[in-house]
C-alpha cells in the first residue's frame, strides 16, 4: 500500500501543467472551426467533428485509466499518456484533410485522457491530510482557467500564424513534460493490480458516456435535430444509471461506487457536479449574450470574459486561507451563494450598462467559481484512504467529464429555449440572456443544499487547526 511521503510541488506543477494542455485542447478549436472548414473544404458543423472525437475518446478512456495506473504503474501511465498527447498534437498540426485531422485528434484525446486522473492521483500519493490543500490548490487552476482563454487563444492564433500552430505549441510543452517526468515522477512501490479488467463495466459506462457527449455536443453545435439530441441524453444518462446499478455491489467493478458512502466524496462528486455545470455553462452564455444581444465585436466580448479568469486568479492566494479559517461547509456555503447572486446581477445587465459595472459582476462571479471549485476538489478526497485514492480520483474525474458536457448542454439549451420565449413574449432578444442566467443561478440551489447539508467539521483533516 502507498503511503504519502513528502508533497512534491515540481511533480504537482507538472501534472498542473499537463492538465492544463489536456484541458485547452479540448475547447480551443472552437473558435478555429471556421477556418479548419475554410482550408478543408467543409463547412463549420462538419468541422466540428474533431472536437467531438476528442470529447468522445476522453469520455470512454477515462473509466479505464485507474485500473491502467494499478496494473501498469502511475509513473509508466502518466509518461505514455504525455507521449502520446505529444504525438497526437504533432499529428494534427501535419494533417492536410479532415479526416486525418479527426484520426489524429483521436489519438490525442486518447493522451489527454490517461493525464488527467493519472497526474493527480501520483501527486495526491505523494501528500500527507494537512497537505491535501496545498496540492490541491496546484491542480485546480487548469480547470477553472483553460475554459476561459482557450476560445480567445484560439482565435489569436487563428488569426495571426494559423490553426496549426494550437497544436505545435504542444510540441516543446510535451517534451519538456516528458523530461521533468523521468525525474519528478516518484516509481510506485506498489506491486503490480492483478484485477481483471471489467469489460462488462466498461461497455456499458462507455456507451452511456458516448450518448450524454454526443447528446450534449448535438444540442450545443446544432448538428444535429434538437429531438435527436435530446433523445440521446436521455438514453445516455438512463444507461448510465443502469450501468451505476449493475455494478455499484460488484467486486473488481471499473468505477467503485462505494466510494459513495463518504459525505465529503458524495457532496463534491455529485452537488460539485451540479456546481462544475453551472461554471461551464455560465462563460459561454455571456460571451453569446455580449456578440448577438449586444453587438458587441468577438474580441470585446472575449476581453470582459477574461475578467472571470481574473477573478479565479485573484482570489487564488487567498483560498487555502479561506478554508483553513472558515472550513469547508461554511466557506462552500457562502462560494455557492454569493456567486449564485453574481449570476443574478448579470441577468440583470442590458447594452447600456457600464462596462464597469459588467466586469466587476464578472469578476465577482470569477471569485465565488474559484473559491468554491478549490473547496470541492479538496474536500472530496479528505476522508479516501491512500490506497483509494486511484479509484476515488477515476470516478471523480469521470463524473467531473459528464458535468462538463452537461454544461454545455444546459447552456445551449437555456440559450435556445429562451429565444423560443423571448420570441412568444414579444420582447428584446437580451431575455433569452436574462432567463438562461437566472436558471444557471436557480440550478445552484442544489450544491448550496448539499454543502449546508455537510457537518461543520467536515474534512478536518486537511484544515489542522482552525484558525480565528
Amino acid at each position: 500500500m502507498s503511503t504519502p511521503t513528502r508533497f512534491s510541488r515540481g511533480l504537482a506543477l507538472l501534472a498542473a501543467g499537463a492538465f492544463f494542455m489536456e484541458s485547452l485542447d479540448a475547447t480551443i478549436l472552437q473558435t478555429a472551426l471556421p477556418a479548419i472548414a475554410s482550408e478543408f473544404g467543409v463547412t463549420a458543423v462538419g468541422a466540428s467533428v474533431t472536437i467531438v472525437a476528442y470529447l468522445l475518446v476522453v469520455a470512454i478512456a477515462l473509466p479505464a485509466t485507474g485500473w491502467l495506473g494499478d496494473r501498469l504503474g502511475i509513473r509508466l501511465v502518466f509518461l505514455l499518456a504525455v507521449a502520446i498527447f505529444t504525438i497526437g498534437s504533432l499529428g494534427c498540426a501535419l494533417s492536410g484533410d479532415l479526416i486525418t485531422l479527426t484520426a489524429w485528434r483521436i489519438v490525442q484525446g486518447f493522451g489527454g485522457a490517461l493525464m488527467i486522473p493519472v497526474g493527480r492521483t501520483a501527486v495526491l500519493r505523494t501528500a500527507r491530510p494537512a497537505e491535501l490543500l496545498e496540492a490541491v490548490a496546484y491542480l485546480t487552476w487548469p480547470g477553472l482557467i483553460a475554459p476561459v482563454i482557450a476560445p480567445a487563444v484560439g482565435g489569436i492564433l487563428t488569426d495571426t500564424v494559423g490553426w496549426r500552430w494550437i497544436f505545435l505549441l504542444n510540441i516543446p510543452l510535451g517534451v519538456a513534460a516528458i523530461l521533468i517526468g523521468l525525474k519528478v515522477v516518484p516509481r510506485s512501490t506498489d506491486d503490480a493490480s492483478r484485477t481483471r479488467f471489467d469489460w462488462w463495466g466498461f461497455a456499458w459506462i462507455g456507451a452511456a458516456l458516448v450518448l450524454i457527449t454526443l447528446g450534449a455536443e448535438g444540442i450545443a453545435t446544432r448538428a444535429a435535430p434538437l429531438g435527436v439530441a435530446l433523445a440521446a441524453l436521455a438514453i445516455g444518462i438512463t444507461v448510465g444509471a443502469y450501468a451505476v446499478r449493475s455494478t455499484a455491489a460488484r467486486a473488481g467493478a471499473l468505477l467503485d461506487w462505494t466510494l459513495m458512502r463518504s459525505a465529503t466524496f458524495r457532496v463534491a462528486n455529485l452537488s460539485g457536479a451540479v456546481y462544475r455545470m453551472t461554471i461551464t455553462a455560465v462563460p459561454l452564455i455571456v460571451t453569446l449574450q455580449y456578440q448577438i444581444a449586444f453587438g458587441w465585436e468577438a474580441w470585446a466580448a472575449g476581453l470582459a470574459v477574461a475578467a472571470i479568469f481574473a477573478g479565479n486568479v485573484g482570489i487564488k492566494p487567498f483560498t487555502t486561507r479561506l478554508i483553513r479559517r472558515w472550513g469547508f461547509r461554511r466557506l462552500l456555503t457562502w462560494s455557492v451563494a454569493l456567486g449564485a447572486l453574481a449570476l443574478i446581477g448579470l441577468a440583470g445587465v442590458d447594452a447600456g450598462t457600464s462596462i464597469v459595472v459588467i466586469v466587476i459582476l464578472l469578476t465577482m462571479s470569477g471569485v465565488f467559481r474559484s473559491s468554491g471549485f478549490t473547496a470541492y476538489a479538496t474536500i472530496q478526497f479528505t476522508d479516501v484512504p491512500p490506497e483509494r485514492l486511484a479509484a476515488a480520483n477515476t470516478l471523480s474525474s469521470t463524473l467531473q467529464q459528464v458535468a462538463t458536457v452537461l454544461g454545455v448542454a444546459w447552456a445551449a439549451l437555456l440559450v435556445h429555449g429562451g429565444a423560443v420565449a423571448a420570441a412568444a413574449l414579444g420582447v428584446d432578444d437580451v431575455w433569452a440572456y436574462r432567463l438562461a442566467l437566472a436558471a444557471t443561478a436557480a440550478l445552484l440551489l442544489v450544491p448550496l443544499w448539499g454543502a449546508w447539508r455537510l457537518p461543520r467539521d467536515a474534512g478536518h483533516a486537511a484544515i489542522g487547526p482552525r484558525q480565528g
